[in-house]
C-alpha cells in the first residue's frame, strides 16, 4: 500500500530545506496539488530538496517537485540525501521540460505587413515545387510499372476503387440530379420571358456535359476521397509505419500512391459520366413538368442540335483532375508530421488545395477548348 505523500519547509540557516516523506507517484500527489503550489514564491536560491525521507517516486511525482522548483526563484534542483532514482528521476523531468515559445517579434507596421505577405508567398512557392516534384516521382513510378506490370498491387487498388468510386457514385449522382434539375428551372424561368423556353434543352445540356458533370465529380472526390487519402497515408506516416516499409524494402510509392492514383484515373471518368447522366435526367423531369417537353422530344432535340464534342470535352477534364486530386492527397498524407495536429492540418490543406486546382484548372480548360472553337 502506497504511503501517504507529505512535506515539510523549512529554514536552516540561509538555506530552505524541502524535506519529502512519504511516497511521491501519480496516485499520491494529487492531494498536495494546492499545498505544494502555495509554497513556490516562498522558494528562494539556496532552497535544497531533502530525499532522505522519500519513499518511491515516479515521472509524475518528479515533474510535481520539478514544477515547484521552476515556479519559485531556485532554478535547479539541488538534492541532499540519498534515494535510489530520485536524482535521475528529476533530472530527465528538467530536461523533458518545454518552455513556452517566445512569440515571434516582427518589425511592426507596413513593414511587418508586407513581412507576413512575403513569408505567406515563399510557403506558397515552397509548396508548389514541392508538389511538382511529388508530381514527376508519381510519373516516374506509374512509368515504372507500366513497363513491369507484376509490380502493379492489385488487392489495394480495387480497394481505393471501390472506396473512392463505387461508393461515391450514389452521392455523385444524386448531387448532379439536382444541379440539373435547378439548371433546367432557371432556364425555363429565364429563357421564357424571352420566349425562347425551348432553348432549355440545349443549356441543361452544355452546362452539364462540359463543366457542371466534371466539376461537382471532381469537388466531391475532393472533399469525399482526397481528404480520406491524406487521412489514412497521414495516419501511416504518424505511426512510423512508411518508415517500416522503407527498412524492410517496400516503396511506399509503389504501395500506397501508385494504386490510389491509378484508382482515381478509373474511376473518374465512370463518376463523371453517371453525373452527366444523372444531370441530364434531372433536366429531363423539370422540362417535362414545366414545359410540357416529354423526354422523347428533349433526347431528340439534344441529338438534333448538341454535337458530341461537349460530352468529350467534358469527359476529356476527368483524368487530369483526377491525377491532381490523388497527387495532392497523397502528397499532403506523407507530409504529415508526427502529431495530430499536422494531421488535421495536411486534410486541410489537402482539400483546400484540391478545390482551388479543380476551379483553376477548369478555366484554364474552358479558355483553351473557346479558342479550340470547341
Amino acid at each position: 500500500m502506497a504511503a501517504e505523500a507529505a512535506f515539510d519547509l523549512h529554514e536552516e540557516g540561509p538555506a530552505q530545506v524541502l524535506a519529502l516523506r512519504g511516497d511521491w507517484t501519480v496516485d499520491t500527489i494529487g492531494a498536495l496539488e494546492r499545498e505544494f503550489a502555495a509554497i513556490g514564491e516562498r522558494l528562494n536560491a539556496n532552497a535544497v530538496l531533502d530525499v532522505a525521507q522519500l519513499g518511491r517516486v515516479d515521472v509524475a511525482g518528479a515533474y510535481f517537485i520539478d514544477r515547484l522548483f521552476r515556479q519559485g526563484s531556485s532554478g535547479a534542483v539541488s538534492v541532499r540525501g540519498e534515494h535510489a532514482n530520485a536524482r535521475h528521476l528529476l533530472e530527465a523531468a528538467r530536461a523533458a521540460y518545454a518552455a513556452p515559445a517566445a512569440v515571434p517579434a516582427g518589425p511592426p507596421g507596413l513593414a511587418g505587413l508586407l513581412d507576413g505577405i512575403g513569408r505567406i508567398a515563399a510557403g506558397i512557392w515552397d509548396e508548389v515545387v514541392e508538389t511538382v516534384g511529388f508530381f514527376g516521382h508519381v510519373l516516374v513510378v506509374l512509368a515504372r510499372l507500366v513497363a513491369d506490370p507484376r509490380r502493379i498491387r492489385w488487392a489495394p487498388m480495387v480497394h481505393a476503387m471501390e472506396v473512392a468510386g463505387f461508393n461515391a457514385i450514389a452521392i455523385v449522382a444524386l448531387l448532379s440530379f439536382f444541379i440539373g434539375m435547378v439548371v433546367a428551372y432557371l432556364g425555363a424561368r429565364i429563357l421564357g420571358d424571352f420566349g425562347a423556353a425551348v432553348f432549355t434543352v440545349e443549356l441543361v445540356a452544355f452546362s452539364v456535359l462540359r463543366e457542371f458533370a466534371v466539376v461537382i465529380t471532381a469537388v466531391l472526390l475532393a472533399g469525399r476521397t482526397n481528404s480520406a487519402f491524406t487521412a489514412e497515408i497521414g495516419a501511416m506516416k504518424m505511426r512510423q509505419e512508411i518508415d517500416a516499409m522503407n527498412v524492410i524494402g517496400i516503396d511506399p510509392m509503389e504501395a500506397l500512391v501508385a494504386p490510389r492514383v491509378i484508382a482515381m484515373l478509373v474511376m473518374t471518368p465512370i463518376l463523371t459520366f453517371a453525373a452527366m447522366m444523372a444531370g441530364i435526367v434531372g433536366g429531363v423531369l423539370v422540362c417535362w413538368a414545366e414545359l410540357g417537353v416529354s423526354p422523347q422530344m428533349f433526347f431528340a432535340r439534344i441529338s438534333e442540335t448538341v454535337p458530341t464534342q461537349h460530352f468529350w470535352v467534358g469527359m476529356s477534364k476527368a483524368p487530369v483532375f483526377a491525377i491532381v486530386l490523388a497527387v495532392i492527397g497523397c502528397k499532403q498524407g506523407l507530409s504529415v508530421g508526427g502529431d495530430v495536429a499536422s494531421l488535421g492540418s495536411r486534410v486541410t490543406t489537402s482539400v483546400v488545395q484540391s478545390i482551388f486546382m479543380i476551379i483553376l484548372l477548369d478555366a484554364l480548360f474552358a479558355l483553351w477548348f473557346l479558342e479550340m472553337d470547341w
